[in-house]
């Protein structure tokens, strides 16, 4: 059963087909961070960031036309929630999977920093007087703590 709105239907449609894609180019990248191949999730960066601005821009523009919603059929309003429900499963998902690599990732750079500042205090010498030489305090990894 459709709305009687063939423009309506349409759009529905397409709304319905690019969740879905999103959904799946997300769940793909998900994966390929959880198996540790942040590389592969780069593959479709440039496909998936261009679904989600249209993503964003298209449910926005249905929502501004929220009579419009009420028009749909029953079957319409399950397919487009289904699809919404697991759009929203695989964002939570991901979400969980960058926040884990942003993790690892910090730890690394932190673990680069502390090893080479503690290599380059390791072999200090005496200065003219006897005196042993004051480390210098200069990291030489710049660390971005709201990254």
């Amino acid at each position: 059963m459709t709305s009687g709105d063939p423009d309506l239907d349409e759009r529905i449609g397409q709304l319905v087909t690019l969740t879905e894609r999103l959904t799946a180019l997300l769940a793909e990248q998900a994966r390929a961070f959880e198996a540790r191949r942040p590389q592969d999730a780069a593959a479709n960066m440039d496909e998936t960031t261009r679904l989600a601005n249209l993503y964003r821009h298209e449910s926005q523009r249905l929502r501004m036309q929220s009579p419009t919603l009420a028009k749909l059929s029953k079957a319409q309003h399950q397919r487009l929630t289904r699809a919404t429900e697991a759009f929203d499963a695989v964002i939570a998902r991901h979400g969980r999977a960058l926040a884990a690599v942003k993790t690892v990732t910090e730890g690394l750079v932190h673990a680069i920093a502390e090893e080479i500042a503690a290599q380059r205090t390791a072999n200090t010498g005496y200065g003219p007087k006897g005196y042993k030489a004051k480390p210098t305090t200069a990291m030489p990894v710049t660390l971005n703590r709201r990254a």
